[in-house]
C-alpha cells in the first residue's frame, strides 16, 4: 500500500483511497470507546470525520491546540503554586511574629496577646482560604474559555461534531472525537504515513 502525503494532491483517486483509509482507521478505533458513544458515531459522522482529517490540517490545529492547552494549565498551576508559597511565607512569618512576641510579653497581658494572635491567625486563614477560592474560580473560568475557543475553532475548521457547548455528554462526545483524531495522527506518524 502507498503511503499517504500529509498534503493530498488534486488526485481524486489518491484521495477516495486515502478518504476509505481513514474511515477503515476510524471505525477500527470507535470500537475501543464507550457502547453508549459507539452508537452516536454514525457512518456518516465517521465519513465526514474522514474527509476533515485528509489534508493533515486537522491534526496540525489539534496538535496547536494541545500544545496552547498544556502551556496554559502550566501557567495556571505555577500561578497556583506561588499563591501556595506566598500564602505559606505569610503564614511562617506570622508564626515567628508571634513567637518573638510572646518572648518579650509581660506576663500580666500573655491573655491579651495570645487572644489578639489567634484573631489574626484566624485572619490569615480566612484571607488564605478567600484568595484560594478565588484562584481556583480564576482556573476554572479560564479552562472553561479554553475549550470553548478549542471548540470554535475545530468548528471553524469543518471538524463534525465540534460546536460550542457546556452539555456534559456533548463534552464527552467531543473528547471522544478528539481521542480519535489523536491515535489515528500517533497511528500514521508512527507508519511514515504523515
Amino acid at each position: 500500500m502507498d503511503s499517504y502525503p500529509g498534503v493530498i494532491t488534486a488526485d481524486p483517486t489518491k484521495q477516495q483511497e486515502r478518504h476509505y483509509y481513514l474511515l477503515s482507521e476510524l471505525q477500527t478505533l470507535v470500537k475501543d470507546l464507550p457502547s453508549s458513544f459507539q452508537q452516536r458515531l454514525s457512518y456518516n459522522t465517521l465519513s465526514d470525520l474522514a474527509l476533515a482529517l485528509i489534508d493533515g490540517t486537522v491534526y496540525e490545529i489539534v496538535q496547536g491546540l494541545l500544545d496552547i492547552q498544556h502551556l496554559t494549565e502550566k501557567n495556571l498551576y505555577n500561578q497556583r503554586q506561588k499563591l501556595h508559597c506566598e500564602h505559606q511565607a505569610l503564614k511562617q512569618d506570622l508564626v515567628r511574629k508571634n513567637k518573638d512576641a510572646l518572648q518579650s510579653c509581660k506576663s500580666h497581658n500573655l491573655t491579651l496577646l495570645k487572644s489578639n494572635q489567634q484573631a489574626e491567625l484566624e485572619a490569615l486563614e480566612i484571607r488564605v482560604r478567600e484568595e484560594q477560592r478565588m484562584m481556583d474560580k480564576k482556573i476554572v473560568a479560564e479552562m472553561d474559555q479554553k475549550v470553548i475557543d478549542q471548540q470554535n475553532t475545530l468548528e471553524k475548521a469543518g471538524v463534525p461534531g465540534f460546536y460550542i457547548t457546556t452539555n456534559p455528554q456533548e463534552l464527552t462526545m467531543q473528547m471522544n472525537l478528539l481521542e480519535l483524531i489523536l491515535k489515528l495522527q500517533q497511528k500514521e506518524s508512527q507508519s511514515g504515513i504523515l
